[in-house]
């Protein structure tokens, strides 16, 4: 990260240490980021003392002048929490950077109750508690390409990063990834479902299910071609992959999903009317 002094790491500061500010201080501390340079502030004390127990970082109920050095604020509260802390920390952090993980608080909504343009929001994904997430960034334009680079790495160790130009296609980014595993879990559900209907154990064909998302996915990502040319090369007419893509071309599978994230999207975005 940028620093005036690179050999004084800079402070970091998380408003709420619940498991995405967790991913993200594990990864500092992998990364080499000492302790000391990482606050927190979490009002609840069994998560206070998990932090401190697990990253030795220093971990408060409320904010402090301990804030006024951090050179970037993360916010990961609740949305409807959000009102009640950023009063608690504008007189605190006024020079910092500020990073939302939060969903549905746009950026003007941070930039006026911090008194600051430099915001940054994030829509990350619960993959990124096992380094496989994915991210989607929106940076004001105040906000530095340095600062950017800075983003990018603290995030890093949580996945990969996208970033977008319009917030408003962070609504989109929330629909498609920041839902999408919840997605991938349904399916492999009514996979499993399938199997016991089978005479599969549940074991048996939830593991067949896993490993047939894993694999699958990590073809596609090592592929040139498009994911549509894949699922052709497997579905031979009159085969048993026919019979099953034609059930759900007539149950209008592809149509039902197609709205269901379009839902997904509409509701990001009233929730973003509704505390942003």
């Amino acid at each position: 990260m940028s620093a005036a002094d690179p050999k004084t790491p800079p402070v970091i500061a998380f408003i709420g240490g619940g498991n995405m500010a967790g991913a993200l201080i594990g990864g500092l501390r992998k990364s080499g980021h000492p302790a000391a340079s990482i606050r927190v502030v979490e009002p609840w004390d069994e998560q206070r003392a998990r932090l401190a127990e697990q990253f030795g970082v220093d971990a408060k109920p409320a904010p402090d002048d301990s804030l006024a050095g951090a050179a970037m604020l993360v916010w990961a509260v609740k949305p409807q929490s959000f009102g009640e802390a950023a009063a608690a920390c504008a007189a605190h952090a006024s020079n910092a950077l500020h990073l939302s993980v939060m969903a549905g608080i746009r950026s003007d909504a941070i930039a006026r109750a911090m008194r600051t343009e430099r915001v940054v929001r994030s829509m990350p994904n619960t993959p990124a508690l096992i380094g496989q997430g994915i991210a989607g960034l929106y940076a004001r334009p105040a906000v530095t390409a340095a600062e950017r680079g800075d983003v990018e790495r603290l995030l890093a160790p949580t996945g990969q990063t996208l970033w977008v130009e319009r917030e408003d296609d962070l609504d989109a980014v929330t629909a498609l990834s920041g839902s999408g595993p919840a997605y991938v879990f349904y399916f492999i559900e009514a996979m499993t479902e399938a199997a016991r209907e089978m005479g599969l154990s549940e074991a048996q064909g939830r593991a067949l299910a896993m490993q047939t998302f894993a694999g699958a996915t990590a073809l596609a990502q090592q592929s040139s071609e498009p994911p549509a040319v894949l699922r052709e090369r497997v579905t031979s007419k009159g085969g048993t992959t026919f019979a099953a893509l034609e059930s759900m071309r007539e149950a209008g599978v592809r149509e039902a999903i197609v709205r269901a994230i379009r839902a997904a999207q509409r509701r990001a975005a009233e929730l973003g009317a509704t505390f942003g």
